[in-house]
């Protein structure tokens, strides 16, 4: 089999039409009609036909850039700074660009409008677009009109994405938990549509069905006062609780603040271990031992593959958890132990 990349003829070969038609549609420039512009793309489709975006760039008098692309349903004034998954993406991705000519753009998405948003963004991205929190069902749509994209959440099989290991890193959480003597284990879930919540939601019910643990849960939404108020709801429910597993460091400070004005502390009464190694994690009073996500490492990986060309359709990165340990937890050892830093 030829290992060739397909070329701009091919595509016009393929969908019948004339070298220009099919540079109009790629470059999304009026001059061909709804059928021609729907042959070219189903042959672009077939043949896994990349631009170069440089000379797209040129044609089309785009600025080359990479477009990170947040979907959420909160866009209230100052969402960015309370959210720091997203605020650790950037980074990864800036001094990748460096050097290369080629920008940053950050596009907040409404969840409520969010196809249509998605088009417009899909219509006029050149270098690709990174998802930085986006449900599968709209990472697919997004691929289907432009597959310059790559995902740092689980998403669709045929979207390409970095992923890290949610579901291993919320099972070891636990098992440490009961490592240190832990028995009364609760958990505080994210959102039910975010993939990374669902793969940590299942890590943790399956650490308790194999430890022979009760599921203690609660339900919060990444954020701080969802991270409190299921805590409340918890202790109130059940009091004996000695640990919980949360699983975003930004609820795990909204629970050290509900558990704390119960009269208890941390960790003493109850440990916790947090996800994500953001910067909630060290202003938290204790700091949090979490399971750290390698955003930074995962953004840029993206970065880089889309500089590259961009991957091909299913490509999978894998990028390991690991446990950080602080003073949320009271630990045998305060030095490294094992995997653990």
């Amino acid at each position: 089999m030829s290992t060739l990349k397909p070329t701009i003829e091919d595509v016009a070969q393929l969908a019948g039409v004339s070298r220009a038609t099919a540079s109009r549609v790629i470059n999304d420039v009026p001059g061909a009609s709804a059928p021609l512009r729907e042959r070219v793309r189903a042959a672009v489709a077939e043949l896994g036909y990349q631009p170069n975006e440089t000379a797209r760039a040129l044609a089309t008098g785009r600025q080359r850039a990479i477009d990170v692309i947040v979907v959420t349903p909160d866009l209230s004034v100052g969402w960015l700074g309370t959210h720091p998954y997203v605020s650790r993406v950037l980074p990864g991705v800036m001094p990748v660009l460096q050097g290369v000519n080629a920008q940053l753009r950050l596009h907040a998405v409404a969840q409520a409008t969010a196809a249509d948003e998605l088009d417009q963004i899909a219509s006029t991205t050149t270098l690709g677009a990174v998802f930085a929190e986006i449900t599968p069902d709209l990472a697919a749509h997004f691929y289907r009109r432009c597959r310059r994209a790559v995902s740092l959440v689980r998403t669709d099989p045929a979207v390409p994405g970095m992923e890290a290991d949610n579901f291993g890193g919320a099972y070891e959480a636990v098992n440490r938990l009961h490592q240190l003597g832990h028995r009364r284990i609760a958990a505080i879930h994210g959102p039910t549509l975010n993939p990374c919540a669902i793969d940590r939601r299942a890590g943790y019910l399956q650490a308790t069905q194999r430890l022979g643990l009760a599921d203690l849960s609660a339900d919060g939404n990444f954020r701080r006062e969802g991270g409190y108020d299921a805590a409340q709801q918890l202790l109130e429910r059940h009091p004996d609780i000695d640990a919980m597993f949360i699983a975003c460091d930004l609820m795990a400070a909204g629970a050290v603040q509900a558990i704390t004005a119960s009269g208890r502390r941390v960790p003493d009464d109850v440990g916790i271990i947090g996800f994500d190694d953001s910067i909630a994690a060290v202003c938290t009073n204790p700091p949090l031992t979490t399971m750290r996500l390698p955003v930074e490492e995962m953004a840029s990986s993206a970065a880089r593959l889309l500089l590259a060309g961009g991957p091909l359709r299913g490509h999978r990165q894998q990028f390991p958890v690991d446990l950080v340990v602080r003073e949320s937890t009271r630990e045998p050892d305060t030095g490294r132990v094992g995997g653990t830093r």
